[in-house]
């Protein structure tokens, strides 16, 4: 039964392959660049149109107005959910549509070369997508038996850390309702994410009193007191990255964890002019084995201890987001594994994921949660970003044997 199921998933995806590069090609065409989030509703439309075709029901949820928490300017959040199969116990396929900003507006025209597909978000994570949806529309078409539900979450601003769409439907307790386990189609090379490095991204401005060159002594530099502040990150910076992680990701020295200066860094407005304001960010990656509030807590520490002693500055959160990790030994992990093998011949391995991960939403819940789609991370927020075409093919085709072998195990 297991091959004849396969047999026809394979055959039906050969059937819509047209229909699946063509839908990939139009999810690109839309320049849904996170910031700002201006095209998101014309991706919507597109996406919940295919979902009508599907012959399922969907439902958008529009994000409450959240100008005075994000950066991402006051065009409005949408998140999809859609389900298909009866019962309680749901599978998540969960993705995201927004893309990082293009280098140029060209990469949004999307074309095929050798096999590939270039334009943004061809890799992370549009084809995801694609594939996601694909694998559901095959299941419901072939009227595979599901003891359970298939659920397709759709959300925003992953890009900017989730905070108006994964965390959204997490914290007002939509997000992996009754859930077997979470799929997510990022962009992971081959192998499965099970794990995720978290992240508390800060900008600091010192802030100092602007005077001539001549009448420095009139001044406060800020420059000199970000200096004071950025030798003491130093030091910690040292001591951060001595921790390492036993979780799988190469090569060996990925596994140290991370404390990153001055990724960005500006100040001043003339060589003779005393700096009065400066800014530098600071990048904290946490391993699965720290807690995310105890290295925050150490950061600020630093920060106040600096305040107390005159040194005017203000802190800014960029982002935020817990590390997570689900064992190899879960079912729904020998299932993906399985699968990925059959579909591509490759035995796949379990790795961390350098950077966050929405995989984390779930976790917390308890949720088995893993990544693995069709893209190619080396490429993903690239100028030349691009996906396999016959990637997206096969990672429809782990999906949706995932799904079947998932649900057709699940006790009622």
């Amino acid at each position: 039964m297991e091959e004849i199921i396969r047999t026809q998933i394979l055959d039906a995806i050969t059937k819509y392959k047209k229909e699946i590069l063509e839908f990939t090609k139009d999810l690109i065409s839309v320049p849904t660049e996170n910031p700002p989030g201006a095209f998101y509703k014309t991706c919507i439309k597109i996406i919940t149109k295919k979902i009508s075709e599907i012959g399922l029901d969907y439902e958008i949820i529009e994000v409450p107005d959240h100008s005075s928490t994000s950066r991402n300017g006051t065009f409005p959040r949408y998140c999809i959910l859609s389900f298909y199969g009866s019962g309680e116990k749901t599978l998540y396929f969960h993705g995201h549509y927004d893309v990082v900003p293009a280098s140029n507006d060209t990469q949004f025209q999307s074309y095929i070369e050798n096999g590939r597909l270039y334009g943004r978000g061809s890799s992370d994570m549009k084809s995801g997508l694609a594939a996601m949806i694909f694998a559901l529309k095959i299941i419901k078409e072939l009227k595979i038996p599901l003891n359970g539900r298939i659920g397709l979450t759709i959300v925003p601003d992953e890009e900017t850390g989730g905070l108006m769409g994964s965390k959204y439907l997490s914290d007002s307790g939509i997000l992996g309702k009754n859930a077997i386990g979470m799929l997510l189609p990022e962009p992971t090379s081959g192998v499965i994410w099970n794990a995720n490095r978290g992240a508390i991204s800060l900008q600091i401005t010192i802030f100092g009193t602007p005077a001539h060159v001549a009448l420095h002594y009139q001044g406060v530099n800020a420059f000199e007191e970000m200096i004071l502040v950025a030798n003491r990150l130093l030091d910690l910076k040292t001591e951060v990255e001595t921790k390492t992680t036993s979780f799988n990701i190469h090569p060996e020295s990925a596994k140290h964890s991370i404390l990153m200066l001055g990724g960005q860094c500006k100040g001043g407005s003339n060589f003779n002019l005393v700096p009065e304001k400066i800014f530098f960010t600071i990048d904290r990656r946490i391993n699965p084995e720290e807690d995310l509030e105890a290295e925050k807590a150490r950061l600020f520490g630093i920060f106040e201890k600096f305040k107390k002693e005159g040194i005017n500055l203000k802190i800014n959160i960029l982002q935020e987001g817990n590390s997570s990790g689900t064992p190899e030994e879960s079912p729904l992990a020998r299932a993906l594994a399985k699968n990925i093998e059959i579909i591509t011949g490759n035995h796949p391995h379990f790795e961390m994921c350098p950077g966050l991960l929405e995989i984390r939403f779930y976790i917390e819940k308890n949720i088995p949660a893993f990544a693995y789609g069709p893209g190619i991370l080396a490429v993903s927020h690239g100028p030349k970003e691009y996906v396999r075409i016959e990637d997206i093919y096969k990672c429809i085709a782990v999906y949706a044997l995932t799904a079947v072998e998932s649900l057709q195990s699940v006790d009622e």
